[in-house]
């Protein structure tokens, strides 16, 4: 009688076990469907051997499909999936940068990966707390953590209001935010290229401005313009694309960082392009799926215009992929710049003395972006 038991006990656990590696392949077939990538989307869901699911996603068509299949397949299980924005923000899902340059992180740590930045006066969805961190997810989709410090959590009516106020962009690498008319006046704060505040009223020699907490202050106008009229004006045309890289030469390194107070590769580019007026996405990962190919056949860079992007790593093989893993920008005079140690510029050329051999070698393709939007 002892053996029957134990043998139909083990006959439950081996069919409970096959059941949950069932609900398994199909919750993991639904993530590499609809979250590829975790930089941009959120599906950390499990399932139990009871068929019990659990964990969160920020996306409820992921979530459907998925309940649809195991439906399908006949699986029968319990729901307890959250659904993001976590309901521990109330109406407070939106939020606005509130300081020059916001510091995004891998985790909810200050320890933790720097991921990525965030500019002040850039719109914001939050998906979750932990402490006083927030998860929030970029206009370019990105998903990672800041700390309370750097956002103005807002309800839809506040961020809606925010949005629709006129605003001015800071087009100067650096400066500041005069408490009053004058540079002679208390700094507000700092404030550097990109950053975009809401303007109050304009002046003869300055623009009073509004910050999201409700902050006020003022930005000299030569170092900033309207928003509606520099959208107007600003193009990703060649001379522009190398006269802003330029004139970001020497700005360190910083892995994560997308600001002039430190860039790495992808994000000197997409700085780049974001000062003229194109968004690109966020990694160079990312940014090598954008726009259209120029052939360089042999290494030969003769095709390439300035602005064309350069992109480095690691060919595929039979036993892995292809990993990109660097960015630069062509210039020209068979040059391109790039964040490596700092922003610099290198040559393709070996009788150069920036020769740089060792980006040559790993040379992947380039890809022509400008005037091609990713959103």
């Amino acid at each position: 009688m002892k053996r029957i038991c134990t043998g139909f006990l083990l006959l439950l656990l081996v069919s409970a076990n096959g059941f949950a590696q069932s609900i398994d392949q199909i919750v993991e077939a639904v993530r590499k469907q609809y979250a590829p990538d975790k930089r941009v989307a959120i599906f950390n869901v499990e399932a139990d051997s009871l068929g019990n699911l659990t964990g969160f996603t920020n996306l409820p068509e992921a979530k459907q499909a998925l309940l649809n299949q195991l439906k399908a397949a006949d699986r029968p299980v319990v729901d307890q999936i959250q659904l993001l924005p976590s309901p521990v923000l109330g109406e407070k899902v939106f939020a606005v940068v509130n300081v020059s340059v916001a510091n995004l992180r891998s985790n909810a740590r200050h320890s933790a990966e720097l991921a990525t930045q965030a500019l002040l006066g850039m719109p914001l969805n939050v998906l979750d707390k932990d402490r006083n961190w927030y998860q929030v997810q970029t206009p370019d989709q990105y998903i990672s953590w800041t700390d309370s410090g750097a956002l103005q959590l807002m309800t839809r009516a506040d961020y809606e209001q925010w949005q629709a106020a006129e605003k001015i962009i800071y087009t100067s690498p650096v400066g500041f935010v005069y408490s009053e008319s004058s540079k002679r006046s208390q700094t507000v704060s700092d404030i550097v290229a990109g950053d975009m505040l809401a303007l109050v009223s304009e002046q003869r020699q300055c623009y009073q401005v509004r910050y999201p907490d409700g902050r006020t202050g003022y930005v000299l106008k030569r170092d900033a313009q309207r928003l509606d009229r520099w959208q107007a004006m600003v193009r990703p045309t060649e001379n522009a694309l190398v006269s802003t890289a330029k004139s970001l030469m020497g700005i360190p390194y910083l892995w994560g960082g997308t600001s002039v107070k430190g860039m790495d590769c992808s994000g000197f580019t997409k700085t780049v392009y974001m000062l003229n007026g194109q968004q690109l996405p966020r990694d160079a990962s990312q940014q090598v799926n954008v726009g259209e190919l120029v052939e360089t056949p042999g290494k030969n860079f003769s095709q390439l215009r300035p602005g064309d992007l350069l992109f480095f790593g690691e060919p595929a093989t039979l036993d892995k992929p292809e990993r990109v893993v660097h960015v630069g920008m062509w210039i020209g005079n068979n040059e391109f710049i790039h964040a490596s140690g700092q922003i610099r510029i290198s040559s393709m050329n070996p009788t150069a003395p920036n020769f740089d051999v060792y980006e040559l070698n790993r040379f992947l393709r380039a890809k022509r972006v400008a005037k091609t939007s990713f959103y």
